[in-house]
């Protein structure tokens, strides 16, 4: 989708009021004029998912979900590129929201039986383990400390915490040159506990969601925002000729698919879908056609983890 400036400001702002929201080239999600959109005839089609036949899970969570009909997924939904919610049409793109499509394929459910639930960083632990959602997508890292709560599929991306500022400022070259500049985070993200720490001597501002952020940083009231790389390149992407990601992660942020802590059966189906869908090419075939469009290059995920 070819993004007009205009209205790419504009949905964020939305956003911003009434809801939530790492590596490459400097400036490089940010070069192609306006974005293109994710399902728009200028983009690369997406693959279709074929929903497998009598799938037959031991997971207490997939027979919830086979008895109730439908899977209920967690997502960002102010995250352009990767998880992002057409305020006026409800209508869900992305490169996770394709993830949990494709895995939603493969244990047997088609896209008429999913139920999506927009989840923000700080309450996703919550939403996991209290069984609010089946399984989660949504930049999630992978980290020990998570794993103490819940579980991860994965990873199927690594990402690097970067910074995106404004392309007027040239003050901002990387991490050590935030001393006593405003950078901006959100509540719950790995991104904020890095950016806290004294080494850097930032002036930390926590939001709820990254979109509060984005427009803080277009309307000068801070310097930069923080996170994954990832993330960062959409948003430049839809704001062309405003932002910029400096380019220079400084971070390892292993994207994971969260769910129920015990269901080891779930996790083993979800990671074996990951690996078959990078083999026979539908993994990139999203990443193209999502991702992709923001600037940053294909590069091959990591390998499962299992544990």
């Amino acid at each position: 989708m070819k993004l007009r400036k205009s209205a790419a400001l504009a949905a964020i702002a939305v956003l911003a009021l009434t809801a939530t929201a790492c590596g490459g080239k400097e400036g490089s999600a940010g070069d192609k004029p306006g974005g293109t959109k994710p399902g728009s005839s200028e983009a690369p089609a997406l693959p279709t998912y074929t929903v497998a036949k009598d799938v037959s899970l031991d997971s207490p969570v997939f027979k919830k979900a086979k008895e109730r009909g439908k899977l209920i997924l967690g997502a960002k939904a102010d995250q352009p590129y990767l998880g992002f919610e057409d305020q006026s049409t409800k209508e869900r793109s992305g490169f996770d929201i394709e993830i949990a499509k494709m895995v939603a394929a493969d244990l047997g459910f088609s896209d008429k039986q999913i139920e999506w639930k927009t989840v923000d960083s700080g309450v996703r632990e919550t939403a996991i383990s209290k069984g609010q959602v089946d399984y989660y997508v949504g930049t999630y890292t992978i980290n020990d400390e998570r794993k103490k709560q819940v579980g991860f599929a994965g990873p199927y991306y690594k990402a690097g915490a970067d910074l995106l500022v404004r392309k007027d400022d040239s003050s901002i070259t990387g991490k050590d040159s935030v001393k006593g500049k405003k950078v901006c985070s959100i509540v719950g993200s790995t991104p904020l506990q890095e950016i806290k720490k004294p080494e850097y001597g930032a002036s930390v501002v926590e939001l709820a969601k990254y979109s509060d952020c984005v427009q803080q940083l277009l309307t000068k009231q801070i310097d930069a925002v923080t996170t994954d790389d990832s993330i960062l390149k959409g948003y430049a992407a839809a704001n062309s000729g405003k932002l910029q990601v400096v380019g220079k992660p400084f971070t390892e942020e292993p994207y994971g698919i969260g769910l129920n802590k015990d269901d080891k059966v779930l996790r083993e189906a979800i990671s074996k879908s990951l690996e078959e869908r990078v083999k026979d090419g539908t993994y990139k075939k999203i990443y193209e056609a999502t991702l992709g469009l923001s600037g940053s290059d294909y590069v091959e995920p990591p390998a499962i983890e299992r544990y």
